[in-house]
């Protein structure tokens, strides 16, 4: 067998065995989706879904609203600090300080998180467990992984990008707002996809910042009243923690029901939210193609 054909069998054997890896790893997260969706639902009953005590409508409710605040945070924060360090920050003692802190904070746990949030947004804040504090302590584990994947899109575009923008006389602020954040957007929303799975499983860092109770009446939206939906300050227990909750300390005859069905709501939440988020970065990408 000559040079050439041995170079051709081994990168056909080669690409046959990445082929088997990543079929197991579908296969496996396929299996691991129906089991968790079809046990979650083998025991549904309608009223295990309403917005009362008993179901977890509300947990629903807080899971999404929780994240969407977390987001409100650290999205901004995250694109902007990604955006300093990839185009203003100048190489030096300072820019290394600053990633060596990115790394840690990306790298801590977050039980550690939630018990810092405790701390800070809890008890020197004087108040009571609360969705806020919740999602400040999430944004605090969204915020490096923000950071990076938005300096790595910015650093990764051609530089025709910014010379072509720059050279036709625009600011380096508009060539950044105008051409290279638009290009940057659908790595960017892979970011956003990433940290908002985050949030939608973390119970450690809640564990101490969000609550484990939810009271909400639905016919009461004045904002600032403690059982108003909308109100960002009143504890707000989410389907991750009653997972836990239901799994651990639970005394109802149905809460291993009641868990394995919002395992398989919260695990169909992040898919739609993926699924959603990618539509939504083809239709940003083809767009600014001209598409």
């Amino acid at each position: 067998m000559s040079v050439i054909q041995r170079a051709k069998f081994m990168d056909k054997l080669m690409t046959g065995f990445f082929y088997v890896v990543a079929g197991f790893f579908l296969l496996l997260l396929l299996a691991f989706t129906l089991y968790v969706i079809i046990k979650g639902f083998a025991n549904f009953t309608p009223n295990m879904f309403s917005f009362t005590r008993n179901g977890i409508g509300n947990l629903f409710f807080n899971t999404i609203y929780l994240v969407f605040l977390s987001l409100l945070v650290s999205v901004p924060l995250g694109i902007a600090a990604g955006i300093y360090m990839a185009e203003y920050a100048k190489p030096g003692k300072t820019t290394k300080f600053l990633r060596i802190c990115i790394e840690t904070l990306s790298s801590l746990p977050s039980i550690v998180v939630g018990l810092f949030g405790y701390l800070v947004f809890i008890v020197m804040t004087g108040s009571q467990w609360n969705l806020f504090a919740g999602a400040l302590a999430v944004s605090i584990l969204s915020l490096p992984l923000i950071t990076t994947v938005t300096e790595d899109a910015f650093r990764s575009l051609p530089p025709g990008y910014k010379k072509g923008s720059m050279g036709m006389g625009a600011t380096l602020w508009q060539t950044i707002r105008y051409v290279m954040l638009p290009a940057c957007m659908p790595r960017i929303m892979t970011g956003v996809i990433l940290a908002a799975g985050r949030g939608f499983g973390e119970a450690a860092a809640l564990l101490y910042t969000a609550g484990m109770s939810t009271d909400i009446v639905w016919s009461n939206w004045n904002i600032f009243s403690p059982t108003c939906p909308l109100n960002p300050f009143r504890p707000g227990e989410t389907l991750a923690l009653n997972i836990w909750a239901s799994r651990t300390e639970a005394l109802a005859p149905n809460a291993a029901d009641i868990a394995n069905l919002s395992s398989a709501i919260l695990m169909i939440m992040v898919f739609s939210f993926s699924i959603g988020a990618r539509f939504l970065s083809s239709y940003l990408d083809k767009k600014n193609g001209g598409k």
